[in-house]
């Protein structure tokens, strides 16, 4: 009988230079500004707490890469927009981003997470944009799912969509909170990674 996908995922390395980063046959990142819910998302995604969490926006400074097999792998990029830290130090963040996302073969796919209280911001549509001009396969992801008012979630939804050319059903609605899509979320990327 087959492992449920993921069951063997861990910690492999947090590395600042792509270029040192081993190599996988699969792979797939997760992208979005600091406070979005990443780390939590890719633990509910992996059934372990693997990824840093934390209340301070931005902690994750690095790259973060998950084995899920020999030959597959997560990734967890730096988060964009309310990092503390200087300028220089900023700059290199993105700079460390492109650099993964430019250099990475094996990446089959970047979902681009997104707040869904709060919509895609200015730099959420930047990220589509250089994603969609550098031919990467994406799929955007709104998380907490659960702070949109269930009367409002279908609004939410589709003015979260529209600005990122989605239509509704296109764009991902989860909540780590209330398991709501993480399931279905983990299904697809096991299947990406082929490990379904």
């Amino acid at each position: 009988m087959r492992a449920a996908p993921f069951s063997r995922a861990a910690f492999v390395v947090s590395e600042s230079d792509p270029a040192r980063l081993p190599f996988y046959a699969a792979e797939i990142a997760f992208v979005g500004r600091s406070n979005v819910g990443k780390s939590s998302l890719i633990n509910a995604l992996l059934r372990k707490d693997l990824a840093r969490t934390s209340s301070t926006p931005g902690r994750t400074r690095t790259i973060n890469l998950f084995s899920v097999s020999p030959q597959a792998a997560v990734v967890d990029l730096p988060g964009y927009g309310f990092a503390r830290g200087s300028p220089e130090e900023r700059a290199g963040w993105g700079a460390m981003i492109e650099g993964y996302l430019t250099r990475r073969p094996s990446l089959r796919r970047v979902y681009v997470l997104i707040d869904a209280k709060v919509g895609p911001t200015d730099l959420d549509r930047r990220m589509v944009v250089w994603l969609q001009a550098a031919r990467l396969p994406w799929r955007a992801v709104a998380t907490k799912a659960d702070q949109v008012k269930p009367a409002q979630a279908a609004a939410r939804r589709r003015d979260s969509a529209i600005p990122l050319g989605l239509t509704p059903p296109e764009l991902g609605w989860i909540s780590v909170v209330e398991r709501r899509g993480v399931d279905e979320l983990r299904a697809e990327a096991a299947q990406l990674l082929g490990e379904a």
